[in-house]
């Protein structure tokens, strides 16, 4: 992995509290990068895409998604600090969870992947939304694969317990 910069991940399963945080900081002015694969679901919820057809295949939709974690990745060197809600590195624990085998492409960015540190927020009260259609229990399973790839590839995990709004940011901004 290279040299590390300023940049930290907010991670977890299906209802963790992530957007909200990633909202939060950017309201405070800090750069965030939103979720890649919401952006793509609201890509084809404005093409008029259902979530079922979004997601049918399930090749191009990781494809698309690794293609703007990548290009998030570049677009943000040299930036001083940025929190990214999910990166390159949830692909590896959501290719593990759905049984596909990593492309090369996939491999190797997130070697590139330099974080500093990853919070993982643990599980709120789980609800659906327009882009989740997990269950409670695939969200949990997910969560855990999230805090195994991280390990994986030697990014510092913090976690993250439930707390307010307001007093889960300042744990996070006390322990970048």
């Amino acid at each position: 992995m290279q040299e590390k910069n300023n940049w930290y991940v907010l991670t977890g399963g299906p209802c963790a509290g992530k957007t909200t945080l990633i909202r939060e900081f950017e309201a405070d002015g800090i750069p965030v990068v939103h979720e890649s694969a919401r952006v793509v679901i609201d890509r084809g919820f404005a093409e008029g895409k259902t979530l079922e057809e979004i997601r049918a295949d399930g090749a191009a939709f990781s494809a698309a998604i690794i293609a703007l974690d990548t290009e998030n990745l570049s677009r943000h060197a040299g930036t001083e600090k940025v929190f990214f809600d999910r990166s390159i590195l949830d692909n590896i624990a959501y290719h593990r969870i759905l049984g596909f085998e990593p492309s090369a492409e996939l491999l190797a960015a997130a070697e590139r992947a330099p974080f500093k540190k990853v919070f993982l927020l643990d599980l709120l009260d789980y609800q659906l939304d327009d882009a989740r259609n997990e269950t409670p229990e695939e969200a949990a399973r997910i969560h855990d694969a999230l805090e195994v790839a991280y390990r994986d590839y030697g990014v510092p995990i913090v976690k993250v317990p439930v707390l307010p709004v307001p007093e889960r940011v300042e744990f996070v901004l006390a322990n970048l």
